[in-house]
């Protein structure tokens, strides 16, 4: 039976809980990867036949992220690379990693990345958890990632920039290695990335 004093207490429940409800569900505050300023870098590094390196960075490409230190766990972030504009400072070797030995550019013109979840590990790092899509493959990566830092900017914005790497596999993404020394059947993936609020 439902008496005056039930009645009270369900109401004054619902009502704390209606007035809690925007606080658990707010939302981080969403930041623009500042490409125009060139404030950000997607590169790469692989070994040349175990004797030394080949650096690279692709040129153009977009991203966001979701970001609140107050609630690290909600962080997320999206990029579309445009694969065509790779630069590895060699442009016969840039047309040869293009084509279709590689990464067939003209069949795969983007590669992606949408992340599913975040680690932190500290307050200032923490593990992103997403999906890569690279040569018409996707697969599941983790890569570490450390805030560089945050503040107001000199033009009245908002940013935060992060750093962060992980090791590919090639072969994973459907792009075949096998003819050339084990050193070179995988690389690092190394990206940098400043973004300003929204």
């Amino acid at each position: 039976m439902l008496t005056v004093d039930t009645l009270k207490k369900t109401a004054t429940a619902t009502a704390v809980t209606a007035a809690l409800l925007p606080f658990s569900q707010a939302q981080a505050d969403t930041y623009k990867v500042d490409t125009e300023g060139q404030h950000a870098f997607v590169q790469f590094k692989i070994s040349h036949l175990g004797y030394s390196y080949l650096l690279g960075n692709f040129e153009t490409f977009s991203g966001e992220f979701d970001y609140d230190p107050e609630s690290l766990e909600d962080a997320a972030v999206e990029f579309e690379v445009e694969v065509a504009s790779l630069n590895s400072n060699h442009a016969e070797r840039d047309r040869h990693i293009l084509s279709d030995d590689f990464l067939d550019a003209d069949a795969y013109p983007t590669a992606t990345f949408e992340s599913t979840g975040f680690e932190p590990d500290g307050d200032d790092a923490g593990v992103i958890t997403g999906e890569l899509t690279l040569h018409g493959e996707t697969q599941t990566i983790e890569m570490p990632v450390t805030l560089v830092g945050e503040g107001e900017d000199p033009w009245g914005g908002y940013r935060a920039g992060f750093e962060g790497s992980t090791i590919l596999v090639p072969s994973e993404f459907g792009i075949d290695m096998s003819e050339f020394p084990e050193p070179m059947r995988e690389l690092e993936l190394y990206v940098t990335f400043e973004g300003v609020r929204q």
